[in-house]
């Protein structure tokens, strides 16, 4: 019955949820090298606290366009090189229009959330790499774009740690999870009962 399927699901959001804010609120962890890429997975790792140290790439940093509550700009994404050699895509946070972002040199340790990659681009909008036009956060296409090499299939958003001159502006993560299976379940349920009801009425006059 399709209204027990929405109650199902509903339980099943309601995990999710309680584990995604469990990650959050965890201490860090090691950000996963080569060998544990191949077992990442959305409903196990997406939001993780995470924390990985090395070098930013600036010179192939990418401006991804945002909408957020502080007006134009985009999401500064610079590639770290990490003391293992491998790479990863940093979000360092939103950064308004016009804004010059801070661009440190040498080592640095970036603390933030583990984020899945978009390859599906954004609502009505596409990448479009040739022209340097970027709507959403994909992984591979950006490290093709900027020549990256042994790049890590997740980006990661950086905590509010300030930034030198206040840009870009990280810790800005909006979790949200749509959950309206209960008021599916209800309507499913109400269906059922509807058409039970007629039923009843119509065997009732024969």
């Amino acid at each position: 019955m399709l209204g027990i399927w929405q109650i199902e699901r509903r339980a099943w959001k309601l995990a999710l949820i309680a584990a995604v804010d469990a990650r959050v609120q965890a201490a860090p962890v090691a950000a996963p090298g080569p060998r544990g890429w191949g077992r990442i997975t959305a409903e196990r790792d997406a939001y993780r606290r995470v924390r990985v140290t090395g070098s930013l790439d600036n010179n192939r940093e990418t401006l991804v366009q945002a909408a957020t509550g502080r007006g134009e700009g985009g999401w500064l994404m610079t590639p770290l090189r990490t003391d293992e050699g491998w790479a990863v895509l940093i979000n360092r946070g939103f950064l308004p229009e016009g804004a010059q972002p801070s661009r440190p040199a040498g080592r640095v340790t970036v603390t933030g959330l583990l984020r899945m990659t978009e390859p599906k681009g954004a609502v009505l909008r596409a990448n479009d790499p040739a022209a340097n036009r970027w709507y959403s956060r994909d992984v591979a296409a950006i490290a093709r774009t900027r020549h990256l090499q042994e790049v890590a299939p997740y980006f990661i958003d950086a905590d509010s740690t300030p930034n030198a001159g206040g840009y870009p502006v990280g810790g800005l993560t909006v979790i949200a999870f749509r959950n309206t299976h209960l008021s599916y379940a209800l309507t499913w349920f109400a269906l059922a009962g509807m058409s039970a009801w007629g039923l009843w009425l119509v065997l009732r006059e024969r």
